[in-house]
């Protein structure tokens, strides 16, 4: 901390907070219980590296990246902040009909790193990104299928954001609950978690085998509904939020000639994976997969400013100014925030920091260190049935029995975290409210800088936690 810091010195800040914030995805009745009940809402003072500091000046060590896998290139990034604020003197913002030096020039950054994309829409969030790619595919539908070609694939497990529309295109079941009727057009297809393939009746198949099968399931759904209704499949490359699902081998490869064969458009949802969180500047580049739209936020400017981007092809682009004697023939989409300079030039100095300090590779190095630390607790633990990941982007998911893959209740998996919290300040991740009965996974996603020790403390305290809430 630069400063000592008293647990009074905030005592005005956190009653502010408890009156009048709505905290995201938080119970708030143990803020506003009878004094010598209620607990305090935590209040981030400060941030450095991989540790932050809450108003009580307790150091934590953040291994999930601001808690919803972002702050990709960690804390207290001078440059970045001297970027944005020379930028936003220069000039702030203009609504995105034009266009502004750092839009231009982060764009051609970009997609220097995207070879076969060719186009950047900007928007300020994840969600709004994936909406823009969704708005894309209907247009399409309507200018060149009579509307017919409408329907968007989505898969069991994947989030793409939490708009009405991104949570109809949402595979949790949990998240979606109580906010539909949802927007028509969606339509759900099977996951690809090999370690729950016995659920899907596949339990003797082969890796490989079972790669093939989860994507074959894919073009059961489109003979289904009918492949001249269907216009696109929006997937995660790995799943996030969903449980943090690496795709089994075979998959990537048949799922890409399915959507040749029907003429769907291949939609990556790069909002999580983007940007080095798996070792790659997007996840999907490890498969080898040719997608037509990538959307991608968090990580992008790493919580510095608020950007996304959908990126597509040059087809895709031409398929909006192709007739122009047609006055409704272009993305008639507009997103007022899309018109920041802050997002485009944090994300420059971003990317520029990932490339100067070597991240990607640090990622995959760190990455593969932690996962083989995960699988020595694996031999400690029984409770831990399975270790998966990518990169920094990485997954325990707990059991109560190996043979039976039985998932261990929510509420003693969300005591693990509170232990790694309560004792050793320590903040991971867990699905959580995302999917009834498999809200089972611990989720780690480190800023990209972490080094071994920090791996090392981050699993200690798990070990720790499991030892206690376990036995």
């Amino acid at each position: 901390m630069d400063g000592n810091l008293s647990p009074n010195d905030l005592s005005g800040i956190v009653e502010a907070d408890r009156a009048h914030v709505w905290h995201h995805l938080s119970q708030h009745a143990p803020y506003m219980a009878p004094e010598g009940e209620r607990t305090d809402p935590k209040i981030i003072v400060e941030g450095k590296g991989l540790r932050v500091w809450d108003q009580h000046g307790r150091e934590h060590i953040d291994a999930v990246s601001g808690g919803v896998w972002t702050v990709n290139v960690g804390y207290g990034r001078e440059t970045i902040a001297d970027a944005v604020r020379d930028q936003l003197v220069k000039m702030n913002f203009f609504g995105g009909t034009v266009g502004s030096i750092p839009a231009a020039m982060f764009s051609e950054r970009l997609l220097s790193k995207m070879p076969g994309m060719s186009r950047v829409y900007y928007a300020n969030s994840g969600s709004e990104a994936n909406e823009k790619g969704f708005k894309m595919v209907r247009q399409i539908a309507h200018q060149r299928y009579g509307g017919k070609k409408h329907k968007i694939l989505y898969r069991e497990r994947d989030y793409h954001g939490t708009t009405i529309a991104c949570l109809s295109g949402g595979g949790q079941d949990e998240r979606n609950a109580h906010y539909g009727p949802f927007t028509p057009g969606f339509i759900r297809v099977p996951h690809c978690l090999e370690y729950r393939k016995g659920d899907q009746g596949m339990a003797d198949l082969s890796s490989e085998e079972y790669g093939v099968a989860a994507a074959n399931a894919i073009e059961e759904v489109i003979l289904r509904e009918g492949a001249d209704t269907v216009g696109s499949l929006c997937l995660e490359p790995v799943t996030a939020g969903g449980g943090v699902i690496t795709p089994p081998p075979g998959y990537w490869d048949r799922v890409q000639d399915i959507c040749k064969k029907y003429d769907i458009l291949l939609h990556i949802d790069e909002v999580v994976c983007g940007v080095g969180r798996t070792g790659t500047w997007f996840g999907y580049q490890h498969y080898g997969i040719k997608p037509d739209i990538v959307t991608m936020a968090k990580g992008v400017a790493s919580g510095y400013a608020a950007i996304s981007c959908c990126v597509t092809t040059e087809e895709v682009f031409d398929m909006f100014k192709d007739n122009t004697s047609d006055h409704l023939n272009y993305f008639r989409d507009i997103s007022t925030f899309g018109g920041c300079t802050a997002g485009p030039a944090a994300a420059l100095e971003n990317m520029a920091i990932i490339e100067r300090e070597g991240l990607l590779d640090n990622t995959v190095a760190m990455g593969d260190y932690m996962v083989d630390q995960m699988r020595a607790l694996q031999d400690k633990h029984a409770c831990i049935g399975e270790v998966r990941g990518k990169g920094l982007f990485t997954g325990m998911e707990l059991v109560a029995d190996r043979t039976t893959r039985e998932p261990l209740p929510e509420k003693t998996v969300a005591a693990v975290t509170g232990h790694c919290m309560k004792n050793d300040a320590v903040i991971i991740g867990m699905t959580n409210r995302s999917l009834p009965g498999l809200n089972n996974t611990l989720c780690f996603s480190p800023a990209l800088i972490a080094t071994k020790d920090d791996i090392d403390q981050i699993l200690a305290s798990v070990d720790g936690a499991l030892t206690a809430v376990m036995g």
